[in-house]
């Protein structure tokens, strides 16, 4: 089985490319990235064949997809932030990159396609949990280039009978999630202030929720999904219904460091969703034997990992 994961090089992808080698059904891996948010430094040792370069080159894609029997399209420009600072960059990494790797994926014969949607695309709708079948209310530029892969999908699976899968990921954390740029995300980023003795920043009052998702959990998800060729045009949630608070969070990140977390708050970010639930029925659906790993096993985990950090990847 050769199976292509585009953004590979990155937190998630360089997690899947270590999972997808211990899997005797796959006997070829290629990775695409541009290494604009991931390095090499985590495919360190692995054999994979590396494309270097950009989703929106459909030559490179063409290279990269012949012969494959399935892509997980992981690539994209991450964080609502940075959409809010550069929305056409978003945009064209974000949705512009789906429909070239979806042009690409017809023209090499249509191999199985699953992509990375986000759960930013409920937005502002306040129901919860937040199953699939809900309204999408985006409150970001990013937000939109996700439902607008979804969308892509779809619409490729049943104009061009392309078999396909997205995924709604929520807010995944471990080992591998790094703390050093402008858009990292909060669990390693609270982790790393906390040991390094710096301020918590919390915008808003901290009673935000979110549903925290392991990225090895990620990982035997799309494993799975990529060995028995999982098709469904409609989004997934890719969570598992938990709910916690930033403070409980926190909480949770000082039993794992052993060490008080000094919290500082400023305001909420614009385009912030204030909650976050996954349904998770029809993940369990089409899963049915998978399990989230609990806080309690991921966080000290990513602490481990972020201890020992810039040289543990």
């Amino acid at each position: 089985m050769k199976i292509v994961i585009t953004g590979g090089a990155g937190f998630i992808g360089g997690n899947l490319v270590h999972a997808l080698t211990e899997q005797p059904q796959v006997t070829e891996l290629r990775v695409v990235d541009n290494l604009s948010t991931g390095g090499k430094v985590n495919l360190a040792g692995l054999d994979v064949d590396f494309f270097e370069g950009d989703v929106q080159d459909a030559a490179l894609l063409d290279q990269a997809f012949r012969s494959a029997d399935a892509v997980v399209h992981l690539a994209a420009l991450p964080s609502v932030p940075r959409s809010l600072r550069d929305p056409l960059a978003s945009h064209h990494a974000n949705a512009t990159g789906t429909l070239q790797v979806l042009e690409a994926a017809r023209r090499a014969g249509s191999p199985h396609v699953i992509a990375a949607s986000s759960s930013s695309v409920y937005g502002a709708n306040p129901l919860l949990p937040k199953h699939e079948d809900l309204a999408s209310a985006p409150m970001s530029p990013y937000a939109v280039t996700k439902l607008t892969t979804e969308a892509y999908l779809s619409a490729y699976h049943h104009s061009f009978d392309l078999p396909v899968l997205p995924f709604r990921f929520f807010n995944v954390y471990g080992p591998g999630q790094r703390a050093d740029h402008a858009y990292a995300a909060v669990i390693p980023k609270w982790i790393s202030a906390t040991l390094a003795g710096q301020p918590v920043t919390i915008h808003g009052d901290g009673a935000q929720t979110r549903d925290f998702t392991y990225v090895g959990t990620v990982c035997d998800v799309l494993t799975d999904a990529l060995l028995r060729r999982v098709v469904d045009p409609r989004p997934v949630n890719l969570a598992f219904g938990s709910r916690t608070s930033l403070l409980d969070l926190i909480q949770e990140i000082e039993t794992a460091t052993g060490l008080p977390a000094r919290r500082e708050h400023v305001p909420v970010r614009t385009g912030d969703v204030p909650h976050s639930q996954a349904d998770s029925k029809r993940l369990r659906a089409l899963f049915p034997g998978v399990a989230n790993a609990a806080l309690q096993e991921g966080i000290p985990a990513t602490v481990d990992w972020l201890r020992q950090w810039p040289n543990a990847s």
